[in-house]
Parts: C-alpha cells; sequence; structure tokens
C-alpha cells in the first residue's frame, strides 16, 4: 500500500501518487498495479508538469507509463495506443532498441532509458 503523507497531486482527473521507493520498470509497475493504478503517463503538459512537480519533490529521474514498441526508437504507452504527446530531451530518444523505458529528468524533458536501473516511482490512479 502506498504511504501517502501529503504525496497526492491531482490532475484533471488524474491523482498521481509517490512512494518514494526507487526501483526498476518491471517493479514500479507492478506496485503501481497492486494499488489499483499504473505508471505516471503524461498525456499533456498539464500532466507532464504535474509529474514533474513529484519528480522536483523528490529530486529523482522518474519512469514513466511509456515503452518501446516491435519497432526500435517507436514508443507507446504501456496500454500499446500511441503517444499524443511527447517531451522528449534533445537529441532523445536515442537507444535505437537498447533503451526500452522512459524515465522523466528534473527539468520535465524525457529520456529513453534501459528498463533494470532504479528510478523514482510515481502512480497514477
Amino acid at each position: 500500500v502506498l504511504a501517502l503523507n501529503g504525496k497526492i497531486r491531482e490532475v484533471g482527473d488524474k491523482i498521481l501518487a509517490s512512494n518514494g521507493k526507487e526501483v526498476d520498470f518491471a517493479s514500479a509497475l507492478e506496485s503501481c498495479e497492486e494499488a489499483g493504478g499504473t505508471l505516471a503517463t503524461p498525456m499533456n503538459e498539464e500532466e507532464n508538469n504535474a509529474i514533474l512537480g513529484i519528480v522536483k519533490q523528490y529530486n529523482r529521474y522518474a519512469y514513466l507509463g511509456i515503452k518501446e514498441g516491435e519497432t526500435s526508437g517507436q514508443f507507446k504507452y504501456i496500454n500499446g495506443a500511441p503517444l499524443n504527446y511527447t517531451k522528449w530531451h534533445q537529441y532523445e530518444p536515442n537507444g535505437k532498441g537498447t533503451e526500452k523505458c522512459v524515465e522523466m529528468y528534473t527539468d520535465g524533458s524525457w529520456n529513453d532509458k534501459k528498463c533494470d536501473l532504479y528510478r523514482l516511482t510515481i502512480c497514477e490512479f
């Protein structure tokens, strides 16, 4: 269960929460799903900024609910839908198939990254 301690943010019809833990992508996704949500997935600038608020609060990069599909360099939401909003850092994504997960930097921009690194868990409900 997520211990929330004032770490909840509402944006649109989503609620964002972090447990402050840094784990790999699979574990982060699993803990969000166990709590009844999924990994935070920005669909627009407002949601990206809300997630960024939590990233800045912890000063840690966080995984987003976005993964590379079968096509190298083509990223999708983890539910398989195509991205309708992106905020890639300059020259990203650049993993060319080796970096299948996406992290948010502390400036709100995105970077493709390997999935086995430890990043902040932020869930959306």
